[in-house]
């Protein structure tokens, strides 16, 4: 007696289902996602116990990076501008719409004043290239470092301040900035740190 033969039948399944979750996924993702700003320089920050998170606004950032140099940055395009301007005016500096709508869309910034325009008139490669060899004065015959959180208070009060050095930035770097901060009456800032694991302990 023959076998009976089971007749095969193409299977079809709708992924029209799976389809519309992968992209409400990738909306989610790239919805909930924060970037994070280009720094011109690598720094390995030490690490801490603390959870304390800075606040996503009104945030002027210090970064020092383990040869000392100090780079920083604002989170609103217009307080970039007007502390721009401030600076010029006091060190006799006359910008542009063009120079000034440059600088307000950095996301670091890091020259000396006298090389300012100068580093506005370069191409983005060249600014990269050359911010790494830079860093805002803070020295005792030149400190632009103070003027710059001056200025920067005097155009946002509410701004919060936050420092991020590298781990093996020397303690006399430090020790400047936070006297420099201290001249200003600005005594309460944020170190940010990496949250250190059980086997660090």
């Amino acid at each position: 007696m023959s076998r009976a033969k089971i007749q095969k039948k193409s299977m079809f399944i709708d992924m029209t289902a799976m389809s519309d979750v992968t992209v409400l996924l990738l909306t989610f993702f790239m919805l909930t996602a924060s970037f994070v700003k280009k720094e011109p320089v690598q720094v390995v920050t030490p690490a801490s116990v603390s959870e304390i998170k800075i606040p996503e606004t009104d945030i002027l950032s210090i970064l020092v990076d383990p040869t000392g140099k100090i780079f920083m940055s604002l989170d609103k395009q217009t307080d970039m501008a007007a502390v721009l301007e401030a600076m010029g005016e006091e060190y006799g500096l006359k910008f542009t719409p063009e120079e000034i709508k440059k600088f307000s869309l950095f996301q670091t910034f890091g020259v000396p004043m006298k090389n300012m325009k100068s580093f506005l008139a370069l191409s983005g490669e060249q600014q990269d290239r050359l911010l790494k060899e830079q860093g805002i004065p803070c020295d005792s015959l030149d400190n632009q470092f103070k003027q710059w959180v001056r200025n920067a208070r005097v155009v946002n009060r509410d701004l919060r301040i936050a420092i991020k050095a590298d781990q093996n930035t020397p303690y006399a770097v430090i020790k400047k900035i936070m006297n420099s901060l201290q001249d200003l009456k600005e005594n309460r800032y944020n170190l940010i740190t990496s949250l250190k694991s059980d086997s660090e302990e």
